[in-house]
C-alpha cells in the first residue's frame, strides 16, 4: 500500500489548474451525507475489472496511520478523518500499481484517493488513465465532455496529458492540476517524483 504523499506543489496557469489544496466548504453533516458512498468502490471495482484491473476488498484503517492514507488540505491546512478505508490495485499484468483510499466518518466519505506510482509517466499509462477514469466518473459524474465541452480541457485523458506536459516543463518537479466546476466535488491530480518513480495521487473532495 503507499500511504498519500503530500508535497510542495506548483500550480498551473489554465483556468482549470490551480495551487488551491481542498474545498473551503467546511465538513458539514450534509457533505458527508452528499455524493458518493463507500460502497461505490464496488462500481470502481467492476469497472476497471473489465479492463483486468483489480482491486481488492477495502480494509479499514482505524489506527494512527490513518493521516497516511487520508489527508486532505483545507484552507492550506492538512485535514485527517475518523474512519479511513485503503484497496491495493493490480495492473492488467498482475504488478501492484497502488491504492485506492476513501475516508470520513463511519457513514459516509468526505473524499476517495488513488495513488499511482510508475516508473515514468509513460509506464502503465494506459491503466493509471483507467483508474482516473473509473474514479471521476463514478464518485463525482459521467459528464467531463457534457460539463467541460466549452473548455480546452475537453476529456479527461487531455487533463491528464496537459498535467503531465506541465511536470515535463517543469523540470519534473511536483505540480497539481485541479477542476472545481465538475459536479460538487474538487478534483485534483498531484504529480510527485521520485527517487526512481513518480507518484499520481486523485484526489475527490466532496
Amino acid at each position: 500500500m503507499i500511504p498519500i504523499i503530500i508535497g510542495v506543489i506548483i500550480a498551473l496557469s489554465t483556468a482549470a489548474m490551480s495551487m488551491d489544496g481542498g474545498s473551503s466548504e467546511p465538513e458539514t453533516k450534509p457533505v458527508y451525507d452528499s455524493g458518493f458512498t463507500y460502497y461505490d468502490i464496488e462500481t470502481v471495482q467492476e469497472t476497471l475489472k473489465e479492463k483486468n484491473i483489480t482491486v481488492t476488498t477495502p480494509t479499514a484503517i482505524t489506527d494512527h496511520t490513518i493521516p497516511q492514507y487520508c489527508t486532505y488540505f483545507e484552507n492550506g491546512l492538512p485535514q485527517t478523518v475518523q474512519y479511513c478505508t485503503t484497496t491495493a490495485i493490480l495492473d492488467s499484468q498482475g504488478r501492484n500499481l497502488g491504492n485506492i483510499n476513501m475516508g470520513g466518518n463511519t457513514n459516509s466519505p468526505i473524499l476517495a484517493i488513488a495513488n499511482l506510482e510508475t516508473k515514468t509517466l509513460e509506464s502503465n499509462k494506459e491503466d493509471v488513465l483507467a483508474v482516473i477514469e473509473a474514479m471521476i466518473e463514478t464518485l463525482v459524474c459521467d459528464c467531463w465532455e457534457e460539463e467541460k465541452s466549452d473548455d480546452d480541457i475537453e476529456s479527461i485523458p487531455i487533463w491528464v496529458d496537459h498535467a503531465h506536459n506541465f511536470y515535463y516543463e517543469s523540470n519534473e518537479r511536483g505540480v497539481t492540476s485541479q477542476v472545481d466546476d465538475l459536479g460538487t466535488s474538487v478534483i485534483q491530480l498531484e504529480i510527485t517524483p521520485k527517487e526512481n518513480s513518480v507518484l499520481q495521487t486523485l484526489v475527490i473532495l466532496k
